[in-house]
């Protein structure tokens, strides 16, 4: 078999393959062989017709069938023979498949980039240094009371924090507009889910008044016909009440699964842990990003195209399951998420995982089943039946296939930060975790 290779540019590569005549006519005849066992042939009982009628009534088909075949056998072979790396599945065309003589196909693929790291000490990065403190402790416990909190209907004017019951109508030049009008809408003013302007002309005002508000709508409004106009909400505000946090009594302390008898010191202690829990998570997070971020920086590369359209869906997928869309039918919603939304992040996934892939083997990075281990531990920890948890895990061979690559992943991320150059920068909690919570 003879297979040449040429680089038209870039990744792209276009595979050329001769198959020998012998070979084509050897796999002619064994499909003509398979044809004529089982072929109903007018005249001939059932794979007793003669070579011939065969050959006349089945050929073309036969010849079909081996050409696929020999080409399904022969793309790995050559594959093999030249040295390649295919990246995706290739474009085959026919380029010669005369009965009798060789058989000749062209296959059109990219291959993988060569990549050459740069020395990870090149790599500067900046380690996260949080304190959790007493502020932070006591900004937890307002919100968990929040969470819990009552509301009392007041008979004075509505301020910011309270909860307003308002019917409204929006007008701009006298004419109401799509989505202007509002029947017994609840809503806390300063909360921001209005526009300021409304929730602002709410704020002194009591139950039962009716007045107008001018709000401005912004230049970069959502919808486009509205940007940068004014216009006139009539208002009729139906209800104002004030929150009214809990008292951090023994209902509350259960509620949070402290003991009551640790009282507030109890819950301070436990909120500590869960905030040091998640700035132990939001240091490592930060970390990896600015890693990531610096790997690719620092080690650019062509990225072969059909991996981009392989991991598309893919994101697209991820993305329909967050926003509740994943029973849609896949055209739709192609149409709702067209692939420009996720190219740029397709290019940096598809980027960092040739990239972790070739950390793995130049470090010779081998998994951690220990690490893998205390991985599940971690997981099942915040289940009340940890050990059920871990049966289960165990028994889904691709939740541990997944768990398995995380853990090589952060196998990878310690290699590389033991070698990089790395130095403290002290940051808040809040400004340590507030992009990752936006992020999300």
């Amino acid at each position: 078999m003879e297979v040449n290779v040429d680089s038209p540019g870039g990744l792209r590569r276009q595979m050329r393959v001769r198959v020998p005549a012998e070979r084509v006519a050897k796999a002619v005849d064994e499909r003509l062989q398979r044809y004529a066992s089982r072929a109903k042939v007018p005249g001939f009982r059932p794979g007793k017709a003669p070579r011939k009628v065969v050959e006349q009534q089945f050929g073309a088909s036969a010849r079909m069938d081996a050409i696929s075949d020999i080409v399904q056998q022969t793309y790995p072979e050559a594959l093999n023979q030249a040295g390649v790396n295919p990246a995706g599945q290739p474009k085959i065309d026919i380029t010669a498949e005369t009965p009798g003589e060789a058989l000749e196909y062209v296959a059109h693929f990219e291959v993988y980039p060569e990549i050459s790291l740069k020395p990870f000490s090149e790599l500067k990065l900046e380690r996260p240094v949080v304190d959790v403190t007493d502020a932070d402790v006591d900004q937890l416990i307002d919100n968990l009371r929040k969470a819990r909190r009552t509301f009392d209907d007041v008979e004075r004017a509505a301020q910011t924090g309270d909860t307003v019951k308002v019917d409204f109508v929006g007008k701009i030049d006298g004419e109401a507009f799509a989505g202007s009008e509002g029947k017994d809408v609840t809503f806390e003013i300063g909360a921001g889910q209005f526009l300021p302007d409304l929730e602002n002309g709410i704020a002194g005002h009591a139950a039962g008044e009716s007045f107008t508000v001018d709000v401005s709508f912004p230049e970069d409004y959502r919808a486009e016909n509205l940007r940068g106009k004014t216009a006139q909400f009539e208002v009729s505000l139906k209800q104002v009440q004030e929150p009214k946090l809990p008292e951090i009594d023994e209902e509350f302390l259960k509620a949070h699964m402290v003991d009551p008898a640790t009282g507030e010191a109890g819950l301070r202690e436990k909120c500590r842990g869960a905030l040091e829990k998640e700035r132990d998570k939001g240091v490592v997070a930060q970390l990896k990003g600015q890693l990531f971020d610096k790997l690719i920086e620092a080690n650019p590369m062509d990225i072969p195209a059909a991996l981009i359209e392989q991991e598309l869906p893919r994101l697209r997928q991820e993305a329909a399951a967050r926003m509740n869309m994943g029973n849609m039918d896949a055209d739709k919603l192609a149409q709702l998420l067209p692939d420009n939304l996720f190219e740029q992040t397709a290019n940096r996934r598809v980027a960092l995982g040739l990239l972790v892939s070739e950390v793995i083997k130049a470090q010779e990075i081998k998994l951690d089943p220990e690490r893998v281990e205390k991985a599940l531990d971690n997981i099942a920890a915040d289940y009340e039946e940890p050990e059920q948890v871990k049966t289960f895990y165990r028994s889904r061979p691709d939740m541990m296939q997944g768990l398995s690559a995380m853990v090589l992943e952060e196998q990878v991320v310690d290699t590389v930060l033991g070698q990089a150059d790395v130095t403290d920068k002290t940051q808040s909690l809040d400004e340590l975790l507030k992009p990752q919570q936006q992020a999300a």
